[in-house]
C-alpha cells in the first residue's frame, strides 16, 4: 500500500510544511476562501493543448444560448426551430411553456425570439398584452402595431396580401391563395360572433356567412368590411336565400337571419367588441420584417374583446405566412422563416365555445408552413378548466403535440394533470414544486429578494430526462425586458435616465423635464428611458 504523497518541505520556514491553503501567518498567502477557478470555453481545436483538463459539455449546443445548466454549470442552447431543423431533437417546431406568473416565460420566449432573430427567422408576436415584447420588436427594427378602443382597427375582411399574391400568382396556386383567403375571412367571422354570444353559430349561419362572403366579393370593389357583409345579408340575394332554405318566403328568411344580423349590428355598431373590426386596418402587416401586434390598451376586465383581439391577430398574422409562403414556393419572394409567439393562450380558450377548434386549427400546420411556434400559458388547469370535455381534450392536445415542454416553477397540485401529459419523475417534479416558493424577505432592508425560481426552467422533450437551465439576462436585454418603467420617477414625477450595471444595479444620470422637446432621445445602448407614474399635486 503506497503512502500518501508529502508535500515538499521549505527549509527557509524551519523545515515545515504549507497548509492546503498556503502558508499562514503575516505575509504567507495564506488564503482563507478558495475562489472557484475562471470557465472558458472552447473549441476541440482551440483547447485541444490543455487536455486533459478540458471536458465536453453534456447540453446540447444547437440553437440559442438561452443559459447554463444548473447541474453541471454547461452552456445550454435551445429553441424549437433550430432543434427541428438542425439538430433533428424534435418533430415539430413548436414548443409549450408553462409556469407561474412573474417566473420569467417570457422571458425565455423573449430570449429565444432575439436570438433567431440573429439567424434571420423573424419573430412575429400576434397578441403582447402586458406589453412584454414590443421594446424588443422596437430594437430589432420592427413593426409595432397597435390596436384597442381608439388606438387602431384591423379589418376581419381584410385578406391582407393575399389579393396582390393572386395577381402574380396563375393557376392552382392563384386559386389555392385566395379559396385560403375565403376560408379565414369566414372563420373569423364566426369566431367573432362565437364570442359575441358565448356560443358558436349554427351550422346554417356559418353557410349564410360563406355564401355572404363571395357575392360581397362579387359585388364590392375595394376591400369590404364588416358593415357590407351586414348590407349583403339584410339585401337577400337569391344566392344567399337558397343557401338559407327559407321556401320562396322572404318572411322565413328574416326570421332565419334575424340571430345573424343582430350579432354582426353587435361587431359594427360597438358592442362588447367595440369598434376593432368595423373599420379599415390602419397598419398592414409587414412580412420582411419583425412584427408585435401591441394590444397592451386592452383593459384585463375586457375578456371577450381581448380574447377577439388575439384570435383575429393570430388569424390575420397566420394569413400572411401563408401569403409569404405560396410566393416563395412560386419563386416570386426569398423564403422566409417565422418564430410565432402565442401569448395568453388560455385567454381565448375560456372566451367561448369552439374556439378550441379555431385555436387547433391554426397549430396544426406550423411544420408545413416554416413556422416555428411558442404557445405560452400559466398552467394545464388553464387547459383543463373549459366547460365541455371536448374541448378539454383538444386543449389537452396542444401540449401533447408540441415538440418541446418548458416548465418554469409550478404549485404540486399541478403535477398530476402534468404527469398525465409530460413524464416528469420525482426529482424533477420537486425541482419545479421548489421553483414556485415566495421570494425571502429581507427584515433589514425591507425588501424582498428575487423569487427562488426566476429564471429557472425545465426543458422536456418526449420522454428524455429533462434539462435544467437558468436564464440570465445581458446588459443589453435588461434594458428592453425592464417590466416597472412607470414605478420610477425622480422626486417631481420627471421620467429618469438610467444607467443599468452588469450586475443588474441601476444608477440615476440624468432627468428629463416635460418642456424639453426631445424628452424621448434616440436610442443609446447604455441609457434607456424610465417613463413616470404621476406628477406632484
Amino acid at each position: 500500500m503506497s503512502k500518501k504523497q508529502k508535500k515538499p518541505v521549505d527549509t527557509k520556514r524551519g523545515g515545515k510544511r504549507p497548509m492546503p491553503r498556503g502558508w499562514p501567518g503575516p505575509a504567507g498567502g495564506y488564503n482563507t476562501y478558495l475562489q472557484a477557478p475562471a470557465e472558458w470555453r472552447g473549441t476541440t481545436v482551440q483547447v485541444c493543448g490543455m487536455w486533459p483538463f478540458a471536458a465536453g459539455t453534456g447540453s446540447p449546443m444547437v440553437g440559442v444560448p438561452i443559459g447554463r445548466n444548473i447541474l453541471s454549470g454547461a452552456t445550454m442552447c435551445c429553441d424549437p426551430i433550430s432543434w427541428f431543423m438542425r439538430a433533428k431533437l424534435i418533430s415539430n417546431p413548436s414548443m409549450f411553456v408553462l409556469g407561474k406568473p412573474g417566473l420569467g416565460k417570457s422571458t425565455i420566449t423573449r430570449r429565444m425570439a432575439l436570438g433567431l432573430a440573429g439567424y434571420g427567422i423573424q419573430p412575429l408576436v400576434l397578441g403582447d398584452l402586458k406589453p412584454d415584447y414590443k421594446d424588443l420588436i422596437e430594437a430589432l427594427g420592427g413593426q409595432v402595431i397597435q390596436l384597442g378602443r381608439g388606438r387602431g382597427h384591423l379589418n376581419v375582411l381584410d385578406p391582407g396580401e393575399s389579393r396582390e399574391a393572386a395577381l402574380r400568382l396563375t393557376g392552382s396556386a392563384r386559386q389555392a391563395i385566395q379559396a385560403d383567403a375565403h376560408g379565414r375571412r369566414q372563420t373569423m367571422v364566426s369566431a367573432l360572433i362565437s364570442i359575441m354570444r358565448s356560443a358558436p353559430p349554427t351550422d346554417r349561419e356559418e353557410t349564410i356567412i360563406d355564401e355572404a362572403l363571395k357575392v360581397l366579393d362579387e359585388r364590392h370593389d375595394g376591400t369590404p368590411v364588416l358593415r357590407d357583409l351586414l348590407k349583403v345579408i339584410q339585401d337577400a340575394p337569391d344566392r344567399v336565400r337558397d343557401v338559407a332554405l327559407d321556401r320562396g318566403s322572404l318572411e322565413r328568411y328574416r326570421q332565419i337571419t334575424e340571430g345573424l344580423e343582430a350579432s354582426l349590428i353587435g361587431l359594427v355598431g360597438g358592442g362588447r367588441l367595440g369598434e376593432i373590426f368595423s373599420e379599415q386596418t390602419d397598419q398592414p402587416m409587414k412580412m420582411d420584417r419583425p412584427v408585435v401586434f401591441d394590444v397592451s390598451n386592452i383593459d384585463d376586465s375586457e375578456t371577450n374583446l381581448q380574447a377577439a383581439v388575439l384570435l383575429a391577430c393570430w388569424s390575420y398574422g397566420f394569413g400572411a405566412v401563408a401569403v409569404s409562403q405560396a410566393l416563395a414556393d412560386a419563386g416570386l419572394e426569398p423564403r422566409r422563416h417565422y418564430f410565432v409567439i402565442l401569448d395568453e393562450l388560455w385567454r381565448v380558450l375560456r372566451a367561448g365555445r369552439g374556439l378550441v377548434d379555431r385555436v387547433d386549427a391554426l397549430t396544426r400546420l406550423n411544420r408545413q408552413r416554416g413556422v416555428g411556434m411558442a404557445m405560452i400559458s400559466h398552467t394545464m388547469s388553464d387547459l383543463l378548466a373549459l366547460e365541455h370535455p371536448e374541448d378539454r381534450m383538444k386543449a389537452k392536445g396542444f401540449v401533447e403535440r408540441s415538440g418541446m415542454v418548458i416548465c418554469g416553477g409550478l404549485p404540486r397540485a399541478e403535477m398530476e394533470n402534468l404527469t398525465a401529459v409530460v413524464p416528469l419523475s420525482g426529482e424533477e417534479q420537486n425541482m419545479l414544486i421548489g421553483w414556485q416558493d415566495p421570494p425571502a424577505w429581507d427584515p433589514a432592508t425591507g425588501e424582498e429578494a428575487a423569487p427562488p425560481g426566476r429564471g429557472n426552467f425545465l426543458v422536456k422533450v418526449g420522454g428524455r430526462p429533462g434539462i435544467p437551465v437558468h436564464v440570465g439576462l445581458t446588459t443589453v436585454e435588461r434594458e428592453i425586458n425592464d417590466t416597472n418603467k412607470l414605478w420610477k420617477t425622480g422626486a417631481d414625477g420627471q421620467p429618469l435616465k438610467v444607467e443599468v450595471a452588469a450586475d443588474g444595479t441601476e444608477e440615476v444620470v440624468a432627468e428629463y423635464s416635460f418642456d424639453d422637446p426631445a424628452m424621448l432621445p434616440p436610442p443609446d445602448p447604455t441609457t434607456r428611458v424610465v417613463a413616470r407614474t404621476g406628477v406632484e399635486d
